[in-house]
């Protein structure tokens, strides 16, 4: 599932980042703030009507991503 799709309150874990061509720089930004593989995240709030921004958290730090960015992201949910 992609990291922009995964509900508000629900928690997961980085499973990769997709990059869209060689050596794409958004993709090693967000590596670059913590978007690894294992690593606990969690949509905090969504913009309003479903737009832009999505809150996200990442151990103890929060990022505001874009749609587009977020969806570069791979997550699984965490087992309850």
């Amino acid at each position: 599932m992609r990291l922009s799709e995964l509900p508000k309150g629900t928690d997961a874990v980085v499973d990769r980042v997709h990059d869209a061509h060689a050596a794409d720089p958004i993709a090693q930004r967000l590596r670059d703030l913590g978007f690894v593989d294992g690593e606990p995240v969690r949509v905090v709030a969504i913009g309003p009507l479903g737009a832009d921004p999505l809150l996200i958290q990442i151990g103890s730090t929060r990022f505001a991503l874009r749609r587009s960015e977020a969806a570069r992201v791979t997550v699984r949910r965490e087992a309850a």
